[in-house]
């Protein structure tokens, strides 16, 4: 019980530091107004999210997260709750922008918990993985719902304030009941295998890279694009929120399915297949999705866009599959730098999807969603390839390790 109570002890913190997401873009009419801006300003701080997103895996390959793990969880949660207060208390719209930037390296906690994850389980590790990854998108519902609730009650910058307090709150929590241990990445020479010269580490990542490309676009994309339609905050949250249960859910479902077929088979090949099959089955639901999807919002048409986000939130079903995948195939002393490993290149999505699906946007908005759609095809098409190379492990096992 104590490993799955940290399970549930780490979903709880990834909800919280999630919910600035999805709390920034159901208060945009209200931010709008404060900072007297354009649309096309406010766009700037979805994209400032996201490239930070990107970012904080490369501040992952300092020693910034190394030593205690209940220290480095707090610097992460940090870069998102601090910022979350500090918001309404700026009066230029660059420096917000800033500050939102800053609030992606939150996305830390997720190779972090990897790390943890891989202590306590084998063939569980997909299922305990959903569960946690889960907590981003509870974090969106967690996100939607404060922002049109506490909305009604006080102002959008006291919402700020509260849900940056609760960050920490929770984190407390958190920190006086999991277990700790010291993070170490091996230093030059040290490690069994050089990551970065497998070819292996650079397939393996851009794998989930189709994924996080569409998952970190559509929710700005969403919104702005329901606004343009015409629809009200109502319907912009519940879209939002719908999308984002779906995600969450998928996330939970398709990581027991991993333990399922993980099970059958522990030895690295057989982790490693149930991988590949998960995040293929997840990114062939989802394409089904955004096909829906596009023609939804092409129609305007609200009611299929709502059932549409219920398939397409399938993508984040190869999430607890990658996100597993460094314990699976790397030697034991590099799987923490491994995880950073495979996250930056994964997340380097969020370093230009957004700007590009923007760019598309405002050419043409069929372009921008059949950009979108795409996507899971080349994930499929890069999982292909990835089954067929040899795993990390295994050169390491034939004493032909990369140094």
């Amino acid at each position: 019980m104590k490993r799955w109570g940290a399970v549930l002890l780490d979903t709880l913190l990834m909800t919280a530091g999630f919910g600035t997401l999805t709390f920034m873009s159901v208060a945009r009419p209200d931010i709008i107004k404060h900072f007297g801006i354009p649309e096309s300003a406010y766009e700037l701080q979805h994209i400032a999210y996201v490239f930070g997103l990107f970012v904080a895996f490369i501040i992952g390959h300092t020693r910034l997260y190394e030593g205690s793990f209940k220290r480095s969880v707090g610097i992460a949660v940090s870069w998102a709750a601090i910022p979350q207060m500090l918001i309404p208390f700026v009066g230029n719209w660059n420096v917000v922008v800033f500050l939102r930037f800053i609030q992606g390296f939150v996305v830390g906690l997720v190779p972090l918990f990897s790390t943890q994850i891989a202590r306590y389980f084998v063939a569980e590790r997909p299922f305990a993985k959903g569960i946690i990854l889960s907590g981003i998108f509870w974090g969106g519902v967690f996100g939607s719902i404060s922002a049109r609730y506490l909305l009604g009650y006080v102002s959008w910058s006291m919402g700020f304030i509260i849900t940056g307090v609760i960050i920490y709150i929770v984190y407390v929590i958190w920190y006086f009941l999991v277990e700790d241990f010291e993070i170490r990445h091996p230093k030059a020479g040290e490690a069994s295998v050089n990551i970065w010269k497998l070819p292996f580490t650079w397939v393996l990542g851009f794998t989930f890279f189709p994924a996080l490309w569409v998952i970190f676009t559509i929710i700005g994309f969403s919104s702005s694009l329901g606004y343009k339609i015409g629809w009200t905050k109502e319907h912009v949250a519940t879209l939002s929120t719908t999308l984002n249960v779906s995600k969450a859910l998928w996330s939970i479902g398709f990581g027991y399915l991993g333990y399922q077929l993980s099970r059958k088979n522990t030895n690295p090949r057989g982790l490693f297949n149930a991988i590949v099959k998960v995040m293929i089955m997840a990114y062939a639901i989802a394409f089904a999705g955004l096909l829906v999807y596009s023609k939804a919002m092409l129609d305007g048409n609200y009611t299929l866009a709502l059932a549409s986000v219920t398939l397409v939130g399938a993508l984040q079903g190869t999430g607890p599959a990658f996100w597993t995948s460094a314990p699976a195939t790397y030697p034991q002393e590099v799987v923490p730098r491994a995880n950073f490993a495979l996250g930056l290149i994964s997340n380097s999505a969020n370093a230009i999807a957004p700007t590009i699906t923007d760019i598309l946007a405002r050419h043409s908005e069929t372009l921008a969603l059949a950009e979108l759609t795409l996507m899971p095809l080349v994930g499929i098409a890069t999982l292909i390839v990835v089954s067929r190379m040899k795993l990390p492990v295994e050169e390491c096992s034939s004493d032909k390790c990369v140094q």
